[in-house]
């Protein structure tokens, strides 16, 4: 198994410029980041290359964006969706997912704040 290098704390907060081509140069995969708290909800900065577990979120959706690279987001029982930079896409809570990324990639994704990112 993958070793995940996972941040919860809000390391920008609000009112604070963030550079995100810096802080994705600074990290290798699999490096995880909250980087600011906007309502209810948390944004995090995924750096990855490789595969994800299968997990789900029993009470939360997960949106994801990519910056740069591939991403491959495997869904139980249904067809596998490939974004390339700039796509998002939404797994609906419950949703048994994982993720993979051929090459190095780069991701923000948004989620409830509280969500435990490798899954429930």
């Amino acid at each position: 198994m993958t070793d995940y290098d996972i941040h919860l704390e809000d390391k920008f907060g609000s009112l604070t410029l963030i550079d995100l081509p810096a802080e994705i140069a600074a990290h290798q995969p699999w490096f995880n980041q909250t980087l600011t708290t906007v309502n209810d909800a948390v944004v995090r900065l995924g750096v990855i290359e490789g595969d994800f577990h299968w997990h789900h979120h029993d009470d939360t959706d997960e949106f994801f964006l990519v910056l740069e690279g591939q991403l491959l987001i495997e869904l139980e029982n249904r067809d596998t969706v490939v974004l390339g930079p700039h796509q998002g896409y939404t797994v609906p809570r419950r949703v048994e997912h994982r993720t993979r990324a051929p090459v190095r990639t780069a991701i923000l994704m948004v989620e409830a704040a509280g969500v435990k990112p490798t899954g429930d």
